[in-house]
């Protein structure tokens, strides 16, 4: 089969596109015959092996997998003895290993039926992002009816997500993004878009009860500034820092939690069937629509994570076979 390969870790360069063989399945996997790959910043971390803790999952010396590509939609294509959630001609989407590639591995438990309203790159491109949003929006906030929620990021993979799930759960939702995102973001069903370039929403009046920040570019004085006495601010993102200075990043908000009356949270997202499962009732419902930026073919899946890595992406990336 074509996938695309790395034997190191290093910039994009050391990926290339080889013929190599089918993936072996274990008794609890599937083989999907993928039809698209939808990519985030974590596959940009697994090329570099860096931050190092992606290492852990990714390998600590060399490359564990040699393929890119955690997300993907397709057909089954062959099933382990002990799986029955799904059989041979099935579609599906979830979470597998070396996606970027013509057949992929996957655990049963990470694997749901595609939406039937979604094309297979749309629905590729929801999987780490979807399940995040959802992570953070629903389990982390406890979200409800009538709160007023600010989604800084609101453009990105996760930010367009947290934004219709939030609407779908009838929070009142405000988007900060670029000038030229601000209609795609309303869009999405943000009551309020703000641009970042021509306002700062930690100097305006409103203040919000749940702040997801996605991009974590603003002090943490500035950001609870704007939030409510008891609001809860959640944070997500993994670019910007490295070594010593992301560790510190990564803990300070903890530890201030502890001082302070407002909750500072972090939070981790697994992929799992019953999650998965909802997000494809969102779609399926019209309340959950994967908002794609580009599509690539799989020879040029580094030119995809350049974009990816870029922050220019205004939406989802998918790899398409």
């Amino acid at each position: 089969m074509k996938a695309i390969v790395y034997d190191r870790y290093g910039s994009f360069e050391v990926l290339s596109l080889c013929d190599i063989a089918q993936p072996t399945i274990e008794r609890d996997e599937v083989l999907v015959r993928v039809h698209a790959a939808g990519l985030h910043i974590g596959d940009c971390f697994g090329v570099h092996g860096a931050p190092f803790a992606m290492r852990a999952v990714s390998g600590f010396l060399r490359p564990k997998y040699g393929v890119p590509g955690f997300d993907l939609a397709g057909t089954v294509e062959a099933i382990g003895p002990d799986v029955t959630s799904c059989k041979p001609g099935d579609e599906v989407f979830g979470a597998g290993f070396g996606t970027c590639a013509e057949y992929a591995r996957v655990k049963q438990a990470t694997l749901a039926p595609k939406p039937r309203s979604l094309s297979f790159a749309q629905a590729a491109a929801i999987p780490t992002s979807g399940l995040a949003a959802l992570a953070a929006i629903r389990d982390t906030a406890k979200l409800q009816a009538g709160r007023k929620l600010l989604v800084n990021g609101a453009a990105g993979g996760v930010g367009l997500f947290a934004v219709q799930i939030a609407k779908s759960l009838g929070a009142h939702v405000t988007g900060v993004c670029s000038s030229k995102s601000v209609e795609l973001v309303r869009k999405s069903g943000a009551d309020h878009a703000i641009d970042y370039a021509s306002q700062d929403f930690t100097q305006g009046p409103a203040r919000y009860e749940v702040i997801l920040d996605n991009i974590e570019n603003r002090s943490l004085s500035d950001i609870r500034r704007v939030l409510t006495p008891k609001g809860m601010l959640i944070l997500n993102s993994g670019t910007g820092a490295t070594g010593l200075a992301m560790m510190v990043r990564l803990l300070r908000p903890l530890v201030l939690n502890l001082f302070v009356s407002q909750h500072l949270r972090r939070f981790l997202s697994k992929p799992n069937r019953a999650d998965l499962l909802t997000l494809a009732e969102l779609a399926d419902a019209g309340q959950l629509t994967p908002i794609l930026d580009q599509t690539f073919p799989l020879s040029e899946t580094r030119a995809t994570l350049a974009h990816v890595e870029s922050g220019l992406a205004h939406g989802k990336a998918v790899v398409t076979l």
